[in-house]
């Protein structure tokens, strides 16, 4: 009899240990579909978007952030930069990546990039390097911003940094996150929420920037820093 119950005993055991493992499995996979992972073509750079946010095309995007790739120093910016994209708008596009949708249904647009640095690059680079590295001016001289904006090409007027924060260092990686605003010309307030990390080698620069109309970023602001916040580099050498 006791032999019996042992059995029965050791049968109950690892049937619940099947249900457990079942419903974390299930529990685990509900989590994992909330998000979307992403890491560059190393995997030293990563972080994660709502899944709901979708990738846009990269050829578009491409053309957004090199511009046009029949130059030859567009080319080679192309082949030193790992990008990647993804817009929260119902119908994404990398149009969404300086500029809303529509100012009704604006949603958080997600640029990351990953630069390779050439030589002279990597003895010039300072934390003001890594605040402009997102391509859109932030560290400059009022001088040189007042130029800027007088030019009619320039589509942004009323620069506004919101909040400005120096990383701590962890392994060798140095990094900052810079949250500012811009209007664009003939448009609203658009808030840019940038997070960039120098590699501990110094060879490359790693950025995520997130933009948003300001009454779209103060709706999302909680997800919008989770996305921030999920942004890490491991890359401690070349």
């Amino acid at each position: 009899m006791d032999r019996l119950r042992g059995k029965s005993g050791t049968r109950a055991v690892a049937a619940a240990a099947v249900s457990l493992a079942v419903l974390l499995a299930g529990l685990s996979g509900c989590a994992d579909s909330q998000y979307t992972y992403v890491r560059d073509d190393d995997g030293g750079t990563y972080f994660k978007v709502p899944s709901a946010w979708r990738k846009v095309d990269q050829g578009a995007l491409d053309t957004k952030v090199f511009g046009d790739l029949g130059s030859e120093a567009a080319r080679l910016q192309k082949r030193l930069t790992w990008t990647v994209g993804f817009d929260a708008h119902a119908k994404p596009s990398a149009d969404h990546l300086l500029a809303p949708g529509s100012l009704v249904e604006d949603q958080p647009f997600v640029m990351a990039k990953v630069q390779t640095l050439t030589p002279s690059q990597q003895n010039e680079t300072s934390l003001n390097t890594l605040r402009n590295s997102s391509g859109l001016p932030v560290a400059i001289s009022g001088e040189v911003r007042q130029q800027l904006e007088s030019s009619a090409a320039w589509p942004f007027r009323g620069f506004e940094l919101v909040a400005d924060q120096v990383l701590p260092v962890r392994d060798g990686v140095r990094g900052i996150r810079t949250i500012f605003n811009y209007r664009l010309l003939g448009g609203p307030v658009q808030t840019f929420d940038e997070t960039a990390y120098l590699s501990a080698d110094g060879t490359h620069v790693s950025t995520l920037l997130i933009r948003c109309t300001a009454a779209c970023y103060q709706k999302q602001a909680k997800e919008i820093d989770l996305v921030a916040q999920s942004f890490k580099v491991k890359r401690i050498t070349s």
